[in-house]
């Protein structure tokens, strides 16, 4: 049987800042193959997103197959730590590390739960990139699935979803998110002179204006209203007497499942061309936003947290992007994991005593499945 902490420490003791592969994918494998999973582990990409290693690990049971899905890449530690990120160190009754929370220590929790109890088939879906652009992480880890054949029905994501107390909040869908640039291309010229010239900055600030204004909805029964933001606005300039010969801005709209990034873009574009007509609107959508309809997946992980916890969580859809908005599509996906307050802190650290009732929480999930 997996001791929880002794594996969240072998975890946290591996420097494994994205894009991470070796030594932090040794530990899992190691803890994994004598509870009877089969590794699969890949490398792919190269820089600057990769390379970038994935672990696939599988143990036959029931027809049903439950797929617990997480990372195992951790945000640079930063500055100012009491001791070393990497020591794993336990002081009180908490275990410190950059990754306790945001994942390695859930991540340890359901190996250890998997390593108590039986029933369903069971999967480790794990990524080394999930903190990163997750070029090279769950969409290849998917489609390597894929052409293995290999279909879960469930999956649970581990992200740190608890806010006061363990278990008090799951999620059941995550929002969207888009970024898009604009350029507006002008004409350099002396600003006593504007006639000879054409000044890109007020048409973009005008554009900008009116995508502020714009409503784009009212939110819905499990989703706020999609919102957007400008994130950078540049001239570069540096003579005050010049016309830019160029101006440039950049947005991110987070956005719900009344909406669909594409339709966003093109949205963005025929605002911003009302006011600048040759303007170069350019989107990247990260993730479309999705919705675990409550129902038998969010009865069975609430009554999981309730039978251990003695609460009922809330299901929420809050929160930023997550590697479940690529693991929606194959299944129904929920995330439940340890409680968020110093995910990519300085002296980011978990307590020791909500290690143990993760793994019980999981392994009442496993059971419940099976």
């Amino acid at each position: 049987m997996i001791d929880v902490l002794a594996l969240a420490q072998a975890l946290l003791r591996a420097d494994s800042v994205t894009p991470a592969r070796g030594p932090v994918f040794d530990v899992l494998e190691s803890a994994l193959v004598p509870i009877g999973f089969a590794v699969d582990r890949f490398v792919v990409g190269e820089a600057p997103d990769g390379p970038v290693e994935n672990m696939i690990a599988v143990r036959p049971g029931a027809s049903t197959h439950l797929a617990f899905a997480g990372h195992v890449d951790v945000v640079p530690p930063g500055e100012g730590w009491h001791g070393s990120p990497w020591s794993g160190e336990v002081r009180g009754d908490l275990l410190y590390g950059r990754g306790a929370v945001d994942m390695k220590g859930a991540v340890a929790a359901f190996a250890a739960a998997a390593s108590r109890t039986a029933g369903p088939t069971l999967s480790l879906l794990i990524t080394g990139d999930e903190e990163g652009p997750a070029t090279y992480g769950t969409p290849l880890l998917i489609e390597r699935l894929a052409a293995r054949g290999i279909a879960p029905d469930l999956c649970l994501v581990g992200e740190p979803t608890s806010v006061r107390q363990l278990g008090d909040m799951v999620k059941i869908g995550r929002r969207g998110s888009v970024n898009i640039w604009i350029e507006v291309p002008g004409r350099q010229g002396h600003v006593a002179y504007p006639g000879l010239a054409d000044n890109p900055a007020g048409k973009l600030a005008r554009a900008l204006a009116a995508l502020e204004a714009m409503g784009l909805d009212h939110g819905n029964a499990w989703f706020q209203p999609s919102n957007l933001e400008i994130t950078d606005i540049a001239v570069g300039n540096a003579a005050h007497n010049v016309i830019p010969a160029r101006a440039t801005a950049r947005l991110n709209i987070r956005f719900n499942d009344e909406q669909r990034g594409a339709d966003l873009v093109d949205r963005v574009t025929t605002v911003v061309r009302e006011y600048a007509p040759g303007a170069i609107v350019t989107g990247k959508v990260s993730g479309e936003a999705f919705l675990t309809e409550p129902g038998a997946f969010t009865a069975l992980v609430s009554a999981a947290i309730e039978a251990r916890t003695g609460i009922v969580p809330e299901l929420s859809t809050s929160g930023g992007t997550s590697d479940a908005r690529f693991l929606s599509k194959l299944c129904p996906t929920m995330e439940l994991g340890l409680i968020n307050a110093t995910m990519h802190q300085i002296d980011e650290a978990v307590a020791v005593a909500d290690l143990e009732t993760l793994t019980a929480i999981y392994a009442n999930v496993i059971e419940r499945v099976g």
